[in-house]
């Protein structure tokens, strides 16, 4: 896991299109993201070490302490159920506990089974429902995650940039 530079939005913004086809960000709002133009936003991506292949996930953090809040996550399909989006969960996490935040929180589509089934093994709970969030109908499951504080024993382990 590192930050996202510049040249990792082409293909951020491929796998964004690729993973989320009905509401996909554009080439300019993940550039922004990147350049740090947001300045509450942080992306974070995974390679797939050895392979050559460059990036195979991103995750995208907001941060407004004492609040964070997971706003995209997607892995390459040859890499789905491989670890791979655990691990950008876990950076995610660690970002957000070392920044100060006490709490993450996601939306997730209620039809997403597999992100659903993924979030609960990493002890998110249902804080809540949106009715026909998505531009399709679908309603939205907003998770709550309680995160520790970074200095606490419990918090996770620093990750290697």
């Amino acid at each position: 896991m590192r930050p996202a530079t510049p040249a990792d939005v082409p293909a951020i913004v491929a796998l964004e299109a690729e993973a989320f086809p009905l509401d996909p960000w554009s080439h300019n709002l993940v550039s922004e993201g990147v350049r740090d133009a947001l300045p509450t936003v942080s992306y974070l991506v995974a390679e797939e070490p050895g392979s050559g292949e460059g990036l195979v996930g991103y995750a995208v953090l907001s941060l407004v302490v004492p609040d964070a809040e997971l706003q995209r996550i997607a892995v390459v399909p040859h890499c789905r159920r491989s670890g791979t989006g655990a691990a950008l969960l876990a950076a995610v996490r660690e970002h957000a506990a070392d920044a100060g935040a006490t709490r993450l929180l996601l939306e997730v589509r209620e039809d997403n089974a597999a992100a659903i089934a993924l979030y609960a093994a990493h002890g998110f709970a249902e804080l809540g429902r949106r009715p026909r969030y998505y531009r399709d109908g679908t309603d939205a499951i907003v998770l709550s995650l309680t995160l520790p504080e970074a200095s606490s024993p419990d918090a996770p382990v620093t990750m290697e940039a």
